[in-house]
């Protein structure tokens, strides 16, 4: 009955081991990134990455300037939906919603760091790597997968143009809170601070709860199997990095706000 009413939404699984092994690898792997960062194991980048609980900062590792770093984790996956037009030039409306979607998140992540975002540390070799090789291969499923279900009937509960305006709050969001992120230190300036501004005065990681939406809005555009085992394990892995990144803020600033919340607002 469960698998029932999943397919009125969702497209059945493709016949695929390669498709299937990377829905469950993706959700797992994500979800237990999160629950690592809640105990204190972070992905090394950003304010988060000289927090390591396990002694693992004291070891000597590869490093590149943040802003090189981030470059390379966004730029693969960026060009694997550019290419994806051009290896897969005839598609239907929702497989070019969905390519469509997955680029211009990418494409958003470099303009970013780019234009938009201010660094000053460096970054780990190691996950810069990691994070790469996982939003590519991520984004390659996902477009693979969608290419797979053409030919497969769509489900009977169509969710693709509910998901086109939840991606486009939820990159707006995003961008909109990575700039008020922006405008908090003057270039040069490496003190943090206490974030104002939109729903900063609400949750600490707006930013996350605007691209765990866009994500989502991706998923109801594919409806696949393997694009919701990837935001579920998104989904997983921000909560995990929010409720780590409100305990930083915590431990540096006395007068952090308690009802200032991680992710959701007045409740996590």
């Amino acid at each position: 009955m469960v698998l029932s009413v999943l397919l009125k939404f969702l497209y059945p699984p493709p016949g695929s081991v390669v498709i299937t092994a990377m829905s469950v690898i993706s959700f797992v792997s994500l979800s237990n990134a999160g629950w690592k960062e809640t105990k204190g194991k972070h992905i090394q980048y950003s304010k988060l990455r000289s927090a390591a609980g396990d002694g693992d900062e004291k070891k000597e590792k590869a490093k590149v300037p943040s802003k090189v770093g981030m470059i390379v984790a966004y730029t693969p996956a960026f060009l694997a939906g550019v290419s994806s037009f051009f290896i897969f030039p005839l598609a239907d409306f929702r497989f070019n919603l969905l390519r469509s979607a997955v680029t211009t998140h990418f494409f958003k992540r470099v303009f970013e760091v780019l234009f938009v975002h201010k660094y000053s540390g460096s970054m780990d070799v190691e996950a810069m790597i990691t994070i790469s090789l996982s939003y590519f291969l991520s984004s390659a499923t996902m477009i693979y997968n969608q290419h797979l279900v053409q030919a497969v009937p769509e489900p009977a509960v169509d969710l693709k143009l509910v998901g086109v305006p939840m991606f486009v709050l939820g990159i707006g969001g995003n961008l909109y809170h990575h700039y008020l992120l922006s405008k908090l230190r003057s270039e040069g300036e490496k003190q943090y601070k206490i974030p104002q501004g939109g729903l900063f005065s609400l949750v600490i990681c707006p930013h996350y709860l605007f691209e765990i939406l866009g994500f989502f809005g991706i998923s109801c555009i594919s409806q696949t199997v393997y694009a919701f085992s990837f935001t579920l394990g998104t989904t997983f892995l921000l909560m995990g990095r929010s409720y780590a990144t409100r305990k930083w803020y915590e431990s540096k600033f006395e007068d952090f706000p308690e009802d200032v919340k991680a992710l959701i607002p007045y409740l996590f």
